[in-house]
């Protein structure tokens, strides 16, 4: 029997990098799989590409960053694949800007925050109530943070900040709908080889090929393990983490990062 046989699976930012790795795995497992992010097309052929290798999904347009948009997303997932077993929210701001913190205008810090932090909060709360009302109740949240939600990252406070906030929110969940057999994780990842890693360093290098190089190089020297994960490898800690093998682990912030922030913990 395949691990998420008959398992519902919503995975927000699901049409590229992290989310389209992660919606690939757990539907190679069995799982009916939810995508929803903003970019239609992109969203649309991830669909296409797991009905090709004949499995189960659908997309659904939706910004986290507003609840009607979010509830309808999860009510389409219901109605589609009558409940909800797994949601991991990944979703996160791509047009990150990078400026020291007294830089940012209070637009950047609005949009920042709407995307990476409400925008998880409003989708935990829309999955933490189907998951309490369907039969049998409960379900696993996993929700995307990032080393730089650990500590601090010049030119990045936003996004340090917004992730570090997205680890207090786990945590709490997971103290109040224990319970109600829910568990709720965050997935801690530090540097991986995606489209929106290359589109940061592109912008650091002001399109100087052979400084982005170097910032690749001198990034991945940084990490015990001495490259960029990969997304597939995140998309095997995310179906683990939502496994029954995982059962007995919940409000934790599980740090996948090639041993980058080892020294600090």
């Amino acid at each position: 029997m395949l691990e998420f046989e008959n398992k519902v699976v919503l995975i927000t930012g699901g049409s590229s990098g992290l989310g389209r790795a992660m919606a690939m795995a757990f539907a190679q497992r069995g799982a009916c799989v939810a995508i929803a992010a903003r970019r239609e097309e992109r969203g649309r052929t991830v669909v296409r590409e797991i009905e090709g290798r004949g499995g189960k999904a659908m997309f659904v347009p939706c910004d986290v960053a507003i609840g009607e948009e979010v509830e309808r997303l999860v009510a389409e997932t219901v109605m589609r694949f009558g409940r909800l077993d797994v949601a991991i929210n990944n979703a996160a701001e791509t047009n990150q800007t990078l400026r020291l913190t007294a830089e940012y205008t209070e637009v950047e810090f609005d949009r920042a925050v709407a995307v990476n932090l409400k925008g998880v909060w409003l989708c935990m709360k829309a999955e933490i109530i189907q998951m309490l009302r369907q039969n049998p109740q409960g379900g696993v949240i996993l929700n995307t943070s990032s080393v730089n939600g650990l500590g601090g990252i010049p030119r990045a406070a936003l996004y340090a900040a917004t992730k570090a906030g997205v680890l207090g929110l786990t945590k709490s969940a997971a103290l109040e709908y224990a319970a109600n057999g829910i568990r709720v994780n965050a997935l801690v990842l530090g540097a991986f080889d995606t489209e929106m890693r290359q589109q940061i360093l592109e912008r650091i290098a002001g399109g100087d090929a052979r400084k982005r190089e170097q910032l690749r190089a001198g990034e991945q020297g940084r990490i015990p393990l001495g490259r960029m994960g990969m997304p597939e490898e995140a998309a095997e800690a995310a179906t683990w983490l939502c496994s029954n093998a995982a059962s007995y682990i919940t409000g934790v912030s599980f740090i996948v990062d090639g041993g980058l922030t080892a020294f600090a913990r």
